[in-house]
């Protein structure tokens, strides 16, 4: 099962991803990883689709050995999504789509301003870049995990749940 976790950076997707991935053993893929590893490495200063493109060739590539991938990204347009989408289908797994948000915008600007990125090299986006940035709304049916309402625990087990529908 491919397992995609989308929403504005400061939601709570990484918290939620990286509890399932080690609850589950699961092979975890963190966009802002991989992108920042490609720009440390001097290929790329502006990385684009690279990252994702990088992120869904080893998602594949997890799947089709029977490992549960869980994919930590913005996902914030419909190219995107639909390239996960094509990777599940392209192995033959189900795909679980979870957009994470925070609804609560005094508590979401205190999270994206007060968090520290724990990738070398990764500046965190600033509120002002988390309001600018490009994402469209998710018309496709999805999972939605409001983090405003939910304590980290509770997110998981939802997400656990539709894991096992």
């Amino acid at each position: 099962m491919l397992i995609v976790f989308g929403g504005l950076p400061g939601a709570g997707k990484t918290t939620i991803a990286r509890a399932i991935a080690a609850r589950r053993s699961a092979t975890y893929l963190r966009i802002d990883e991989i992108e920042q590893a490609i720009r440390s490495a001097g290929f790329l200063a502006d990385v684009g689709p690279t990252g994702y493109a990088v992120a869904n060739a080893l998602a594949a590539s997890n799947l089709k050995n029977g490992c549960l991938v869980l994919a930590d990204c913005v996902n914030p347009v419909l190219e995107s999504r639909q390239g996960w989408r094509a990777t599940a289908a392209g192995v033959q797994k189900p795909l679980l789509e979870v957009e994470v948000i925070c609804s609560d915008p005094t508590e979401h600007r205190r999270r994206v301003e007060e968090r520290h990125s724990d990738i070398d090299g990764l500046t965190p986006p600033t509120w002002q870049a988390v309001l600018a940035h490009d994402y469209s709304p998710w018309p496709e049916p999805h999972l939605v995990i409001d983090t405003a309402v939910l304590a980290p625990h509770e997110a998981i087990e939802m997400v656990e749940r539709h894991m096992n529908l």
